[in-house]
């Protein structure tokens, strides 16, 4: 099977959700406020500033380095970063579930004090099963994304041989997508996710090389910096 001629994909924008996790954490609380359901959580005002430099970036590629086709998680977030991001290019875009975020079942909503508290028995489960293969009830494993992931990137290969593709998706995803591009193993994605947290409005790629996608970059947040400068 032919392979892609590039794959790039974005981490949404900050999103209302990442900015209450991140407080929760702080303060040592055991539960996440969010009103909302998963898919429905929308960009902060920063997140929609960070969807328009990924378009900024986007807008400054010469047109033969451009995505010739963008594939969009369906949740609100990554919609709105790619509506942003792409608003004034030509570049066709559409949804496909297989980029949603990965379903965290029991476990949602809770940070990492409430699922020791709460549900030690699960905590204990995931330390023992490691990130890759843990799958809390009513939720997916790593593992289980990956399927997703796998599937998705077959579809891309027979229908952009050769192409130039960019997904819109979610922090495990992007992570998770270097895993099976670059065929790491469990040992160096779980030392890459203890050590890596991918930014929102980060950007990695790979670009195809003597038959392989190597990588171009990873994790990137250049763009982002250069338009903060610039205000």
């Amino acid at each position: 099977m032919a392979e892609l001629g590039w794959l790039g994909v974005v981490r949404h924008g900050q999103s209302t959700s990442n900015v209450r996790a991140d407080q929760a954490e702080l303060a040592g609380a055991e539960a996440i406020d969010i009103a909302e359901r998963d898919a429905d959580v929308p960009l902060t005002d920063l997140g929609r500033e960070q969807a328009r430099s990924v378009g900024k970036w986007l807008a400054g590629l010469p047109q033969t380095r451009r995505p010739e086709a963008v594939v969009v998680s369906p949740y609100l977030r990554a919609r709105q970063t790619a509506e942003l991001a792409l608003e004034g290019l030509a570049v066709p875009a559409r949804v496909d579930e297989r980029l949603r975020d990965r379903e965290l079942g029991v476990l949602d909503r809770l940070t990492r004090a409430g699922v020791e508290a709460r549900l030690p028995g699960e905590a204990q489960r995931r330390r023992h099963l490691g990130k890759l293969y843990y799958r809390p009830p009513g939720g997916e494993s790593w593992a289980d994304v990956l399927l997703r992931l796998r599937s998705l990137r077959r579809d891309l290969r027979e229908d952009h041989p050769g192409g130039r593709v960019l997904l819109v998706a979610h922090e495990v995803l992007a992570l998770l997508l270097r895993y099976l591009v670059e065929d790491l193993g469990e040992e160096e994605l779980l030392g890459l996710a203890g050590t890596t947290a991918m930014a929102n409005g980060s950007i990695s790629s790979w670009r195809l090389e003597g038959g392989v996608l190597r990588p171009e970059r990873f994790n990137a947040v250049e763009h982002l910096q250069e338009d903060a400068l610039r205000r």
